[in-house]
């Protein structure tokens, strides 16, 4: 057995010795808090970037590029996934969290200005996102370095992201919908690990933001507007 598996299972046995208790009330139903879309990314730890470690409280989903859209017979449809807590647990927030220096943008962004070309698992992932981000492509301010203006696509798809759960008629209209960029790059002014909201219920303006939120004024960022 591989040493990276042998290490997995010794950390779940400290795990199940510290949760064993706290799944009292919670076995047969769940009623999250919130949804949460994050990338599938080793350096993104979903439930530990907000400080979770209670059962129940955060219904996660990971993919790479955060998306929220699938193909259906009938079309794109919110992810089922996503889609799931919304309309079953009472679920009334969910969040999009993008993150600085996406490899699944970054892909976008290359089959986008290039054409390259990805193994076809992969590449289905990259079309999902690649119609909300080629018009983000197409207004990128001139001069920016690759990583940056990878770094403002990764505002501009979470913000197709939200739109598209907004837009959706299978999101109820008391949803909550936020979405917000995490930063472990220094991209941001802030500390490393930290998530800087850009986006709520498709406001996208940080002053308009900060008005409307003071409560979180601080954690208002956004390094591209349009």
């Amino acid at each position: 057995m591989d040493e990276t598996v042998l290490e997995m299972l010794d950390r779940n046995a400290d795990h199940a010795e510290t949760f064993d208790t706290r799944f009292e009330g919670l076995e047969h139903e769940q009623h999250p808090d919130a949804v949460t879309v994050c990338c599938s990314d080793s350096r993104v730890l979903q439930d530990h970037l907000w400080g979770n470690d209670e059962p129940g409280h955060l219904f996660t989903c990971g993919n790479i590029g955060n998306r929220v859209v699938q193909r259906t017979g009938a079309g794109p449809r919110v992810s089922g996934d996503v889609l799931y807590p919304l309309a079953h647990t009472n679920t009334d927030v969910a969040v999009v969290v993008g993150h600085t220096g996406c490899g699944a943008v970054t892909a976008t962004y290359d089959k986008l200005t290039d054409g390259s070309a990805e193994p076809p698992g992969i590449e289905h992932c990259l079309d999902l996102l690649a119609p909300g981000l080629e018009s983000g492509v197409d207004r990128l301010p001139a001069g920016l370095s690759r990583e940056d203006a990878v770094n403002h696509l990764v505002e501009y798809n979470v913000d197709r992201q939200v739109e598209f759960l907004l837009d959706s008629d299978d999101v109820p209209e008391s949803v909550q919908v936020v979405g917000a960029v995490y930063d472990f790059q220094d991209a941001y002014d802030g500390k490393r690990g930290e998530v800087h909201v850009i986006n709520v219920d498709g406001e996208t303006d940080p002053d308009a933001l900060r008005a409307a939120h003071p409560e979180i004024d601080s954690r208002v960022q956004r390094r591209w507007t349009y």
